[in-house]
């Protein structure tokens, strides 16, 4: 008699827990977690659809953008003065000079070549242009 009372003990030790799970994790999800089921339907399914807007570009890369048109267009000399005119009415763009000083950099040396890139070079930004035309070179 023990050793049977012994051996459903053990039985329910084992099967019990793993029933409770089970029927714990059944009444989680039969629970309706939201007011209105449409509503979570219709989200999940416009969100898979429907694209992000996009996020509007920040000053410095407006600026960036717009240099290297006005390098493309005129010549390097032309897009590093429209780079020292932008910092000087924004400060707070002076501490995106650099990089893009060493975009423009890059951009002049694949339209106008290495050597002919340096003759435009001037202390804007800590000369970032000259060592941008280096770098790419």
């Amino acid at each position: 008699m023990t050793h049977t009372a012994r051996r459903i003990g053990r039985s329910l030790a084992l099967v019990l827990p793993v029933v409770m799970v089970l029927s714990g994790t059944l009444a989680v999800t039969s629970v309706q977690w939201a007011e209105s089921d449409t509503d979570s339907q219709l989200l999940a399914a416009s969100s898979e659809t429907v694209s992000k807007p996009a996020k509007p570009h920040a000053p410095q890369h407006v600026l960036r953008e717009k240099l290297l048109v006005e390098l493309q267009e005129k010549d390097p000399g032309a897009a590093l003065t429209g780079l020292q005119r932008a910092v000087e009415q924004r400060p707070s763009l002076a501490r995106h000079c650099m990089s893009i000083a060493k975009a423009l950099g890059k951009a002049a040396v694949e339209q106008y070549g290495p050597t002919r890139a340096h003759r435009f070079s001037r202390p804007v930004c800590d000369t970032s242009f000259a060592s941008g035309v280096a770098q790419f070179s």
